[in-house]
Protein backbone atom coordinates (compact mmCIF):
# COMPACT_ATOMS: atom_id res chain seq x y z
CA UNK A 1 0.00 0.00 0.00
CA UNK A 2 3.13 1.90 0.95
CA UNK A 3 4.59 1.41 -2.44
CA UNK A 4 1.45 2.79 -4.23
CA UNK A 5 1.18 5.65 -2.83
CA UNK A 6 4.40 6.59 -3.23
CA UNK A 7 4.73 5.78 -7.15
CA UNK A 8 1.18 7.72 -7.10
CA UNK A 9 2.56 10.53 -5.19
CA UNK A 10 6.11 10.68 -7.48
CA UNK A 11 3.95 10.33 -10.91
CA UNK A 12 1.63 13.66 -10.39
CA UNK A 13 4.84 15.19 -9.09
CA UNK A 14 6.01 14.31 -12.77
CA UNK A 15 3.06 15.70 -14.62
CA UNK A 16 2.72 18.93 -12.66
CA UNK A 17 6.63 19.60 -12.54
CA UNK A 18 6.28 22.36 -15.31
CA UNK A 19 3.59 23.72 -13.33
CA UNK A 20 4.67 24.11 -9.89
CA UNK A 21 8.35 25.83 -11.83
CA UNK A 22 6.08 28.53 -13.72
CA UNK A 23 4.52 29.50 -10.20
CA UNK A 24 7.69 29.40 -8.39
CA UNK A 25 9.80 31.26 -11.07
CA UNK A 26 7.29 33.21 -12.76
CA UNK A 27 3.80 34.09 -11.38
CA UNK A 28 4.81 34.03 -7.62
CA UNK A 29 7.26 37.15 -7.99
CA UNK A 30 5.17 39.05 -10.00
CA UNK A 31 1.85 38.48 -7.93
CA UNK A 32 5.08 39.63 -4.98
CA UNK A 33 6.07 42.57 -6.76
CA UNK A 34 2.37 43.63 -7.49
CA UNK A 35 1.47 43.48 -3.25
CA UNK A 36 5.04 45.37 -2.77
CA UNK A 37 4.18 48.23 -5.44
CA UNK A 38 0.98 48.71 -3.92
CA UNK A 39 2.20 49.24 -0.54
CA UNK A 40 4.69 51.47 -1.43
CA UNK A 41 2.28 53.31 -3.17
CA UNK A 42 -0.03 53.47 -0.27
CA UNK A 43 3.04 54.80 2.23
CA UNK A 44 3.83 57.33 -0.59
CA UNK A 45 4.04 61.19 0.11
CA UNK A 46 1.08 63.38 -1.51
CA UNK A 47 2.30 65.79 -4.78
CA UNK A 48 0.65 69.09 -3.84
CA UNK A 49 1.33 71.51 -6.51
CA UNK A 50 0.93 75.41 -5.86
CA UNK A 51 0.41 77.96 -8.76
CA UNK A 52 3.22 79.94 -6.36
CA UNK A 53 5.66 80.49 -4.01
CA UNK A 54 3.35 82.00 -1.79
CA UNK A 55 1.09 78.90 -1.27
CA UNK A 56 4.46 76.80 -1.92
CA UNK A 57 5.86 78.33 1.51
CA UNK A 58 2.62 78.19 3.19
CA UNK A 59 2.17 74.50 2.48
CA UNK A 60 6.04 73.84 3.24
CA UNK A 61 5.56 75.63 6.69
CA UNK A 62 2.08 73.76 7.80
CA UNK A 63 2.76 70.51 6.07
CA UNK A 64 7.18 69.76 6.19
CA UNK A 65 8.04 66.79 4.79
CA UNK A 66 4.71 64.84 4.96
CA UNK A 67 4.20 66.10 0.97
CA UNK A 68 6.03 66.37 -1.49
CA UNK A 69 5.44 70.58 -3.06
CA UNK A 70 5.77 71.72 -6.77
CA UNK A 71 5.51 75.34 -7.69
CA UNK A 72 3.86 76.43 -11.49
CA UNK A 73 5.19 80.43 -11.47
CA UNK A 74 8.45 81.41 -10.67
CA UNK A 75 8.49 84.04 -7.77
CA UNK A 76 10.44 86.58 -10.11
CA UNK A 77 7.42 86.53 -12.69
CA UNK A 78 4.05 88.06 -12.31
CA UNK A 79 1.18 84.76 -12.23
CA UNK A 80 -0.73 86.72 -14.77
CA UNK A 81 1.55 86.85 -17.21
CA UNK A 82 3.44 83.50 -17.05
CA UNK A 83 3.75 81.03 -19.50
CA UNK A 84 3.31 77.36 -19.19
CA UNK A 85 5.91 75.01 -20.21
CA UNK A 86 5.80 70.63 -20.63
CA UNK A 87 6.85 69.96 -17.25
CA UNK A 88 3.47 72.24 -15.66
CA UNK A 89 1.30 69.47 -17.74
CA UNK A 90 3.21 66.41 -15.77
CA UNK A 91 2.99 68.22 -12.46
CA UNK A 92 -0.81 68.59 -12.58
CA UNK A 93 -1.07 64.91 -13.59
CA UNK A 94 1.35 63.21 -10.94
CA UNK A 95 -0.70 65.80 -8.47
CA UNK A 96 -2.95 64.58 -5.43
CA UNK A 97 -4.03 68.21 -4.69
CA UNK A 98 -3.61 71.44 -6.79
CA UNK A 99 -3.65 74.90 -4.34
CA UNK A 100 -4.06 78.18 -6.68
CA UNK A 101 -4.80 81.83 -5.82
CA UNK A 102 -7.81 81.99 -8.33
CA UNK A 103 -6.06 84.69 -10.51
CA UNK A 104 -4.08 82.51 -12.86
CA UNK A 105 -5.25 82.43 -16.07
CA UNK A 106 -4.23 79.07 -17.07
CA UNK A 107 -4.96 76.70 -14.16
CA UNK A 108 -8.28 75.78 -16.08
CA UNK A 109 -5.64 74.63 -19.42
CA UNK A 110 -3.69 72.64 -17.42
CA UNK A 111 -6.42 70.61 -15.63
CA UNK A 112 -7.49 69.89 -19.44
CA UNK A 113 -4.41 69.33 -20.81
CA UNK A 114 -2.85 67.04 -17.86
CA UNK A 115 -6.42 65.34 -17.40
CA UNK A 116 -5.33 65.68 -13.76
CA UNK A 117 -7.79 63.78 -11.07
CA UNK A 118 -6.54 65.92 -8.46
CA UNK A 119 -8.84 68.32 -6.60
CA UNK A 120 -8.05 71.81 -7.10
CA UNK A 121 -8.62 74.48 -4.04
CA UNK A 122 -8.62 78.17 -4.41
CA UNK A 123 -7.12 80.08 -2.00
CA UNK A 124 -8.54 83.49 -2.31
CA UNK A 125 -7.23 86.94 -0.70
CA UNK A 126 -4.24 88.72 -0.38
CA UNK A 127 -1.48 87.93 1.88
CA UNK A 128 0.95 91.37 2.35
CA UNK A 129 -0.37 91.97 5.82
CA UNK A 130 0.34 90.11 8.32
CA UNK A 131 -3.72 89.59 8.95
CA UNK A 132 -4.54 88.81 5.41
CA UNK A 133 -1.21 86.20 5.91
CA UNK A 134 -2.91 84.52 9.28
CA UNK A 135 -5.97 83.92 7.05
CA UNK A 136 -4.48 82.32 3.76
CA UNK A 137 -2.46 79.84 6.37
CA UNK A 138 -5.32 78.68 7.83
CA UNK A 139 -7.56 78.11 4.37
CA UNK A 140 -4.28 76.43 3.30
CA UNK A 141 -4.49 74.45 6.77
CA UNK A 142 -7.93 73.33 5.98
CA UNK A 143 -7.57 72.19 2.90
CA UNK A 144 -4.62 69.54 3.56
CA UNK A 145 -6.73 68.77 6.54
CA UNK A 146 -10.26 68.24 3.92
CA UNK A 147 -8.20 66.47 0.92
CA UNK A 148 -5.07 64.48 2.30
CA UNK A 149 -6.55 63.98 5.63
CA UNK A 150 -3.39 66.04 7.54
CA UNK A 151 -4.07 67.30 10.86
CA UNK A 152 -1.53 70.12 10.98
CA UNK A 153 -3.62 71.98 14.23
CA UNK A 154 -0.17 72.47 15.99
CA UNK A 155 1.48 73.35 12.84
CA UNK A 156 -1.17 76.09 12.15
CA UNK A 157 -0.61 77.88 15.46
CA UNK A 158 3.00 78.31 15.69
CA UNK A 159 3.21 79.30 12.81
CA UNK A 160 0.22 82.27 13.54
CA UNK A 161 2.45 82.56 15.95
CA UNK A 162 5.22 83.06 14.39
CA UNK A 163 3.02 85.93 11.91
CA UNK A 164 2.31 87.65 15.09
CA UNK A 165 5.84 88.12 16.30
CA UNK A 166 6.61 89.26 12.87
CA UNK A 167 4.32 91.94 12.74
CA UNK A 168 5.10 92.80 16.35
CA UNK A 169 8.62 93.34 14.86
CA UNK A 170 7.54 95.12 11.10
CA UNK A 171 5.37 98.30 13.73
CA UNK A 172 8.81 98.63 15.57
CA UNK A 173 10.61 98.59 12.81
CA UNK A 174 8.41 101.26 11.02
CA UNK A 175 8.52 103.30 14.25
CA UNK A 176 12.27 103.54 14.73
CA UNK A 177 12.88 104.47 10.51
CA UNK A 178 10.39 107.01 10.25
CA UNK A 179 7.55 105.42 8.21
CA UNK A 180 4.85 106.98 9.71
CA UNK A 181 2.76 109.56 7.57
CA UNK A 182 6.16 110.01 4.94
CA UNK A 183 4.64 110.87 1.75
CA UNK A 184 5.10 107.87 -1.47
CA UNK A 185 3.51 107.01 -4.45
CA UNK A 186 3.47 103.15 -4.58
CA UNK A 187 2.46 100.58 -7.13
CA UNK A 188 -1.50 98.84 -6.27
CA UNK A 189 -0.43 96.09 -5.81
CA UNK A 190 2.25 97.18 -2.59
CA UNK A 191 -0.63 99.50 -1.22
CA UNK A 192 -1.99 97.05 1.74
CA UNK A 193 1.77 96.85 2.78
CA UNK A 194 2.74 100.06 2.64
CA UNK A 195 -0.32 101.30 4.44
CA UNK A 196 0.38 99.10 7.46
CA UNK A 197 3.68 100.55 7.94
CA UNK A 198 1.76 103.69 8.57
CA UNK A 199 3.45 104.96 5.14
CA UNK A 200 1.19 108.06 3.94
CA UNK A 201 0.06 107.12 0.08
CA UNK A 202 -0.23 109.78 -2.06
CA UNK A 203 -0.73 108.05 -5.05
CA UNK A 204 -0.90 104.54 -6.67
CA UNK A 205 -0.50 103.45 -9.85
CA UNK A 206 -1.84 99.84 -11.98
CA UNK A 207 0.15 97.67 -13.78
CA UNK A 208 2.19 99.70 -16.45
CA UNK A 209 0.70 98.46 -19.41
CA UNK A 210 -2.91 99.47 -17.67
CA UNK A 211 -1.73 102.86 -16.38
CA UNK A 212 -3.53 105.85 -18.89
CA UNK A 213 -2.11 109.32 -19.91
CA UNK A 214 -4.28 111.10 -18.03
CA UNK A 215 -3.89 108.97 -14.64
CA UNK A 216 0.27 109.00 -15.40
CA UNK A 217 -0.52 112.87 -15.50
CA UNK A 218 -2.37 112.61 -12.07
CA UNK A 219 0.23 110.64 -10.64
CA UNK A 220 2.99 113.07 -10.96
CA UNK A 221 0.98 115.88 -10.01
CA UNK A 222 -0.27 114.55 -6.76
CA UNK A 223 3.34 112.84 -6.63
CA UNK A 224 5.04 116.61 -6.78
CA UNK A 225 2.05 118.58 -4.75
CA UNK A 226 2.74 116.36 -2.14
CA UNK A 227 6.14 116.11 -1.83
CA UNK A 228 6.57 112.50 -2.33
CA UNK A 229 9.73 110.80 -0.70
CA UNK A 230 9.82 107.18 -1.89
CA UNK A 231 8.01 105.41 -5.12
CA UNK A 232 7.47 101.88 -4.40
CA UNK A 233 7.66 99.51 -6.98
CA UNK A 234 6.56 95.86 -7.34
CA UNK A 235 9.29 93.48 -9.05
CA UNK A 236 7.15 91.13 -10.56
CA UNK A 237 5.92 94.15 -12.51
CA UNK A 238 8.05 95.57 -13.87
CA UNK A 239 10.43 98.22 -12.29
CA UNK A 240 10.98 100.98 -15.00
CA UNK A 241 7.31 102.71 -15.13
CA UNK A 242 8.31 103.45 -11.07
CA UNK A 243 11.65 104.37 -12.02
CA UNK A 244 10.52 107.36 -14.52
CA UNK A 245 8.31 109.01 -11.92
CA UNK A 246 10.69 108.79 -9.32
CA UNK A 247 12.46 110.67 -11.80
CA UNK A 248 9.70 113.08 -12.53
CA UNK A 249 8.50 114.13 -9.08
CA UNK A 250 12.14 113.64 -7.71
CA UNK A 251 12.13 110.68 -5.29
CA UNK A 252 14.01 107.33 -4.49
CA UNK A 253 12.25 104.52 -6.22
CA UNK A 254 12.26 101.11 -3.99
CA UNK A 255 11.37 98.03 -5.99
CA UNK A 256 9.51 95.77 -3.34
CA UNK A 257 8.87 91.65 -4.10
CA UNK A 258 5.20 90.21 -3.57
CA UNK A 259 6.58 87.07 -3.88
CA UNK A 260 8.97 85.20 -1.83
CA UNK A 261 11.94 83.22 -3.18
CA UNK A 262 13.36 85.83 -5.09
CA UNK A 263 15.76 86.85 -2.89
CA UNK A 264 17.87 84.72 -0.62
CA UNK A 265 16.96 84.94 2.88
CA UNK A 266 13.01 85.38 1.72
CA UNK A 267 11.64 81.68 1.76
CA UNK A 268 7.84 82.43 2.92
CA UNK A 269 5.92 85.47 3.60
CA UNK A 270 7.35 87.09 6.94
CA UNK A 271 10.73 86.81 5.68
CA UNK A 272 10.11 88.64 2.28
CA UNK A 273 7.80 91.04 4.37
CA UNK A 274 10.75 92.17 6.46
CA UNK A 275 13.16 92.00 3.27
CA UNK A 276 10.69 94.55 1.75
CA UNK A 277 11.14 96.24 5.01
CA UNK A 278 14.56 96.74 5.39
CA UNK A 279 14.64 97.70 1.45
CA UNK A 280 12.06 100.99 3.01
CA UNK A 281 14.23 102.10 5.47
CA UNK A 282 17.38 102.00 3.07
CA UNK A 283 14.93 103.87 0.25
CA UNK A 284 14.62 106.56 2.93
CA UNK A 285 17.95 107.02 4.18
CA UNK A 286 19.57 107.70 0.03
CA UNK A 287 16.27 109.85 -0.17
CA UNK A 288 17.18 111.55 3.25
CA UNK A 289 21.13 111.81 2.15
CA UNK A 290 19.70 113.37 -1.42
CA UNK A 291 18.06 116.32 0.66
CA UNK A 292 21.49 117.17 2.34
CA UNK A 293 23.45 116.80 -0.97
CA UNK A 294 21.20 119.27 -3.06
CA UNK A 295 22.06 122.23 -0.96
CA UNK A 296 24.82 121.32 -1.07
CA UNK A 297 25.66 121.09 -4.66
CA UNK A 298 23.35 124.27 -4.93
CA UNK A 299 25.74 125.66 -2.68
CA UNK A 300 28.86 124.54 -4.78
CA UNK A 301 26.96 125.41 -8.15
CA UNK A 302 26.47 129.09 -6.40
CA UNK A 303 29.90 129.88 -5.46
CA UNK A 304 30.85 128.04 -8.82
CA UNK A 305 29.30 130.78 -10.61
CA UNK A 306 30.58 133.54 -8.43
CA UNK A 307 34.25 132.52 -8.78
CA UNK A 308 33.19 132.19 -12.57
CA UNK A 309 32.22 135.89 -12.46
CA UNK A 310 35.22 137.54 -10.40
CA UNK A 311 37.51 135.68 -12.81
CA UNK A 312 36.00 137.58 -15.73
CA UNK A 313 35.49 140.63 -13.69
CA UNK A 314 39.12 140.24 -13.03
CA UNK A 315 40.34 139.56 -16.15
CA UNK A 316 38.29 142.73 -17.47
CA UNK A 317 40.02 145.18 -14.97
CA UNK A 318 43.15 143.81 -15.75
CA UNK A 319 42.78 144.28 -19.71
CA UNK A 320 41.05 147.53 -18.74
CA UNK A 321 43.97 148.59 -16.88
CA UNK A 322 46.60 147.50 -19.71
CA UNK A 323 44.92 149.75 -22.14
CA UNK A 324 44.86 152.46 -20.00
CA UNK A 325 48.34 152.19 -19.91
CA UNK A 326 49.25 151.82 -23.09
CA UNK A 327 47.45 155.33 -23.83
CA UNK A 328 49.63 156.77 -20.90
CA UNK A 329 52.52 156.00 -22.47
CA UNK A 330 51.63 156.79 -25.83
CA UNK A 331 50.57 160.67 -24.22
Amino acid sequence: MNLLLFYFLVTLLKKYAILLILLTVIIFPVLFSTIATKAYASNEKPIVVCTTSVLESIVKDLAGDRVITEVIASPAVCPAHYDVKPSDVDAFKEAKLIIAHGFEPWVKSLKEASGTKASIVYIKGGWNTPDELKSRYTAVASALKDYLGLDLSDRLNKCLNAIDNTKSWLLKFADENGFKDTPVICMLWQKSFIKFLGFKIVATYKPPELVSAKEYESIIKNGTSEHAILVIDNIQSGTDFGKKVANEVGAVEVALTNFPGVMVGTANVTEMMKYNAYLLSQGLKHAKLAEEVIPLKNEISLWRSIAIISIAVAVIFIITTAILVIRLRKA
